[in-house]
């Protein structure tokens, strides 16, 4: 028998490149441990959806993370979670290598592998679309869906269908095939998490959301009158009714830190229905100026995520000032969602700094009228001497 070349760990989705690279890595002499699910060799089946709810989404609520205006993170967030069990797995098995599917063009690679090396300084990485001898076989998906039928792999893609998947609690995200032209439109039967909203329910479901320290902890149907107050069934609840409508579908260009642009579509219900509900809650409740601090760390924050650098001193620090940030952010937010929107219809917050009668147009309240004059006059003394002094001089010219 051929001596080893030695354990690895492989992040195991169940998808087309992984189920090829399993067998590719047996091929190259190497013992392998699948992290998730397959009958055919060693096997983890973990279920983090608990922590990843409440040690990676929950901070993301937080911080109102998106990345480039749009893009929830749903892949970029998971990573993390996945990579710091797998190089547990790896220490554990006393496993020198760990293996994923990411190719060489995106961020994943990134994302898996800074992870790995903060958690498991020591560990080598196998990563295949990273090595000649790999993607010199394998040119492309119609490659390994030939390999996957040759060796009787069930994989979840065809021709017709090529997609590259990421399905996790959070989203569904989709690239490859007839989505790499920016203008082709992505076919009606892709999505997999959300209806179109043209075929969702004539009636829409009203919420209420509580927060507690910028957190969800319960959504209820006012309707029904049912909850659902644990993290894991709070997030799943609000995927079911955010899908139901067809909330949460993007469709976006964006900017791979490894620095080429891409198109990916994405699916995430729950976590929109919670951006819109924390935003609200957060703005009730937090003074203006710690807010406008804390919008340049959730940007900051998500650069971060997508980056690939959540076991880092600086994201550290940065959670560390969002959760500060968080410590008032507490309520009641009601919406109402409905063919692809989230509508919010009202807040109420023992925290709330909204002061009705100051703010009445029908009630003088503790506010003088006149003290604006001045302060109006002293913010226009900059804008009279740029006029006076580079608005004339410009007007010589």
């Amino acid at each position: 028998m051929c001596m080893s070349k030695g354990l690895v760990v492989l992040a195991y989705s169940g998808g087309l490149d992984t189920s090829c690279i399993l067998l590719w890595l047996k091929e190259q002499g190497y013992d392998v441990i699948a992290f998730l699910v397959t009958p055919r060799f060693t096997v983890f089946i973990e279920d983090l959806r608990s922590e990843f709810v409440q040690e990676f989404i929950w901070p993301a609520v937080q911080a109102n993370a998106v990345y480039e205006d749009r893009y929830l993170l749903g892949t970029s967030i998971a990573r993390p979670c996945i990579a710091r069990r797998q190089v547990q797995i790896a220490r554990q098995e006393r496993a020198q290598y760990v293996s994923h599917g990411a190719t060489g063009k995106g961020n994943d690679q990134v994302r898996f592998e800074l992870t790995c090396y903060a958690l498991y300084p020591q560990v080598q990485i196998i990563a295949p679309w990273r090595i000649p001898e790999f993607y010199s076989r394998f040119r492309g998906r119609k490659d390994l869906m030939e390999y996957a039928e040759k060796h009787g792999i069930p994989v979840p893609v065809t021709p017709k269908a090529p997609w590259s998947m990421d399905a996790n609690l959070m989203h569904i995200s989709y690239e490859s095939g007839i989505l790499e032209n920016p203008k082709n439109h992505a076919p009606s039967d892709l999505y997999q998490m959300t209806k179109n909203p043209e075929d969702s329910p004539s009636e829409p479901d009203v919420l209420e959301i509580d927060f507690a320290k910028g957190v969800p902890v319960r959504v209820t149907h006012v309707k029904e009158g049912t909850s659902k107050d644990t993290p894991l069934e709070l997030f799943c609840y609000l995927n079911e009714i955010g899908g139901k409508h067809g909330v949460g579908r993007i469709d976006i260009v964006e900017n791979r830190f490894i620095g080429m642009k891409s198109r990916g579509i994405y699916e995430t219900p729950g976590g929109t229905i919670l951006l819109h509900a924390h935003l609200d809650i957060e703005t009730f409740t937090m003074d203006r100026e710690v807010r406008k601090i804390k919008q340049s760390l959730g940007i900051k924050f998500s650069e971060l995520i997508y980056n690939g650098f959540w076991y880092s001193p600086e994201c550290e620090f940065v959670r560390h000032c969002i959760d500060k940030s968080q410590e008032n952010v507490e309520g009641r937010v009601q919406l109402s969602v409905f063919k692809g929107q989230v509508y919010i219809l009202g807040r109420e917050s023992p925290k709330s700094l909204y002061n009705e009668e100051l703010v009445s147009m029908d009630v003088q309240g503790d506010y003088d009228p006149c003290d604006a004059s001045g302060f109006i006059k002293i913010n226009a003394v900059r804008l009279r001497e740029h006029n006076r002094l580079q608005g004339a001089a410009q007007k010589t010219l």
